[in-house]
């Protein structure tokens, strides 16, 4: 038995032209080091350029298939001559992923409209009008695969994350949307909720005397994840491996959204 050929023909990117949004960011980065390694073509794209460049440089030295692209999803003319861009360069976008997104964590009393707009003109009015972009370039081969970055907080919500939940929870209803109207035309979508991931902008979050524990407490596992703990669900949903699922969000989590830690209880076994 050849296990090895039978994997790749069901989870290989080759082959795959695959669009990330915010792909030089923590979660991006893995995600696009993951689908390139599967073989995928990977434009990285990004609002700052040069670190695009500098992940581009560091996948094609491992053998990797990337480019980078510039980006601002909060800006419609960027996204329109970045969608024509990876397409003039690649012939044809089968994915994307919608990773870029951005937060501010103060008390909803505390938001002001500048924050309200800011945040959600990149995490949810993005991710509608690259999607758009996307998908009516997918149309014209009838044939296409949208996955978006929702969070723990589409559903579970933390003090101070108010406009940012509220973002998420509608990109997932969005996610939603895009299934019942794209299936028509062979697209799908889907979403990964990741649970809290530690990366650098999180880093301050899970070295607060409080939150930290306050977090661990409420994950199964007792951990923050890791970024590369998502590629296995990335790679997953970007193959054909997936065909048959659309309009679902998959939360990485941990155990979070399940209960966290149980309270003490009777047992022989422990821990």
């Amino acid at each position: 038995m050849d296990i090895a050929n039978y994997l790749k023909s069901v989870f290989s990117l080759e082959g795959k032209t695959i669009l990330i949004s915010g792909a030089a960011g923590g979660i991006g980065a893995a995600i696009s080091e993951g689908v390139a390694k599967a073989g995928a073509q990977v434009a990285l794209c990004g609002r700052t350029l040069s670190k695009c460049e500098a992940l581009a440089d560091k996948l094609k030295a491992e053998g990797c298939d990337a480019a980078p692209f510039l980006l601002d999803v909060a800006d419609l003319d960027s996204i329109h001559a970045c969608v024509d861009a990876v397409t003039a360069a690649y012939g044809k976008i089968d994915v994307l992923f919608n990773v870029a997104g951005i937060n501010k964590r103060e008390g909803l009393l505390d938001v002001d409209e500048a924050t309200y707009d800011r945040i959600m003109d990149t995490n949810l009015k993005g991710v509608f009008f690259l999607s758009q972009a996307v998908a009516r370039e997918m149309y014209k081969r009838r044939s296409g695969n949208i996955i978006n970055i929702g969070s723990h907080n589409d559903e579970g919500m933390l003090g101070g994350c108010s406009v940012y939940g509220a973002s998420k929870s509608g990109v997932i209803a969005l996610t939603r949307s895009m299934a019942v109207e794209f299936a028509q035309y062979g697209i799908r979508a889907n979403a990964i909720s990741p649970g809290h991931i530690l990366t650098e902008l999180t880093q301050v979050t899970w070295d607060h005397p409080t939150r930290g524990d306050y977090l661990r407490d409420r994950i199964a596992m007792g951990r923050p994840g890791t970024p590369d703990e998502l590629v296995g669900m990335a790679i997953m949903l970007a193959s054909d491996a997936s065909v048959y699922m659309t309009g679902q969000a998959y939360h990485v989590d941990g155990g979070c959204l399940c209960g966290g830690k149980p309270w003490e209880y009777d047992t022989a076994y422990k821990a």
